[in-house]
């Protein structure tokens, strides 16, 4: 059950974010502009490279690398093939977990290691592998944990992670790692990296975008700011005890509906599902005609369930990188239509003018905020 009070409560809000997630997020254009910093100073900037990579490889763990990989991707699109490497393991764990090159992996590709803790002995283990192949390595990571000093002894390129003054490695790589900061502190280093090699276009001032893009989102998203003029308060409350079906269109629409359908279960402990459209529809179809509709409900309708837990109902979340525009062919009528004809509700959210990166910027911050609002105010689900 949400406490909707606690949304317009900044104080208690606080109170209940023990982990900082908040803060992560309104201090996304900060966490930007300082990994900025940190990347020319590593030498991204000076950097001449002989041509483009014929494949990018990501190796990391939990979501942060997911969600990198993911975008990566998405901004790469045909300019060369993404993959992210899937560790294997006993357990979740640091020194559990190990990563292995593909047979083909040599001296024309690059490796990129993204992860908040760095002490990791498969990361690297799989950095002296890439070294003794040829593979150009690069990684960001806290700049004094076992992989730095890894990497660098690969004479591969480190670029430390983006911590603010109060954070420490610790603190971050075992409570942040899904949080709106650990994200854009891994991710904007290698946007400037892929920005030298040719395969995305991330030039300084279009970072510095980037960082304005997600400040004005952040004060229109923050906990001062009233639920019925906050999108992402708006947007949490909307979710609440329902199954979200996260619809995407648009190129950087589809790793930020994965990203946040991946950020509800982890932070907020919601499940949801994720797909781009127009496959969304034959996908979800039954879900919104089946147990999980909006009329859905197979008991007797006056036995008492004053003691249960309300049952989940679908919920479409309809997220677009552009505006709509009457010259370009859109699923989202569909969408709507699908949703609205099976008494489905629906939230839509939808990108201001800007740059892709810019759009993604916008939509990962309202969705950031909103997985946190929603895992703060939710009982029994605020993080201990």
């Amino acid at each position: 059950m949400l406490d909707e009070t606690l949304l317009d409560a900044p104080d208690a809000l606080a109170l209940a974010d023990l982990r900082g997630l908040l803060r992560g997020a309104a201090e996304a254009g900060a966490r930007v502009r300082t990994a900025a910093r940190h990347a020319a100073e590593a030498g991204i900037a000076a950097l001449r490279p002989e041509g483009r990579p014929r494949a990018v490889l990501v190796a990391g763990p939990g979501t942060a690398a997911a969600g990198v990989a993911d975008l990566v991707g998405a901004l790469a699109g045909a300019a060369a093939p993404v993959i992210r490497l899937q560790p294997t393991g006993v357990a979740p764990a640091a020194g559990a977990l190990r990563w292995a090159l593909p047979g083909w992996a040599g001296s024309v590709d690059l490796l990129l290691l993204p992860t908040t803790d760095g002490a990791e002995p498969g990361l690297a283990l799989l950095a002296e592998q890439a070294y003794r192949r040829g593979v150009t390595v690069v990684a960001v990571t806290p700049k004094d944990s076992p992989l730095a000093e890894s990497v660098g002894g690969a004479r591969g390129l480190l670029v430390p992670m983006a911590m603010a003054p109060h954070e420490t490695a610790d603190e971050y790589g075992e409570n942040l790692a899904a949080s709106p900061g650990a994200l854009w502190a891994l991710f904007t280093p290698l946007l400037a990296l892929l920005d030298r090699v040719g395969l995305v276009e991330a030039p300084p001032e279009a970072l510095e975008q980037v960082a304005d893009r997600l400040d004005r989102t952040a004060e229109r998203c923050g906990p001062a700011i009233a639920t019925y003029s906050n999108p992402a308060k708006t947007l949490a409350a909307e979710l609440a005890d329902s199954l979200p079906l996260v619809w995407t269109e648009g190129e950087v629409a589809g790793p930020t509906g994965r990203r946040f359908a991946a950020v509800l279960a982890e932070l907020a402990g919601l499940p949801a599902l994720a797909a781009e459209l127009p496959e969304a529809l034959p996908a979800h179809g039954m879900l919104l005609a089946g147990d999980y509709a909006a009329g859905a409900d197979p008991d007797d309708f006056f036995r008492d369930r004053v003691e249960e837990q309300q049952a989940l109902r679908a919920r479409v979340v309809l997220l677009r990188d552009r505006p709509a525009e009457g010259n370009v062919l859109s699923a989202a009528p569909a969408a709507r239509e699908l949703a609205l004809s099976h008494d489905t509700a629906i939230s839509e959210l939808e990108a201001e003018e800007g740059t892709p990166l810019e759009n993604l910027a916008e939509l990962l911050a309202v969705t950031d905020f909103a997985a946190v609002y929603l895992s703060l105010a939710s009982a029994g689900r605020a993080p201990q």
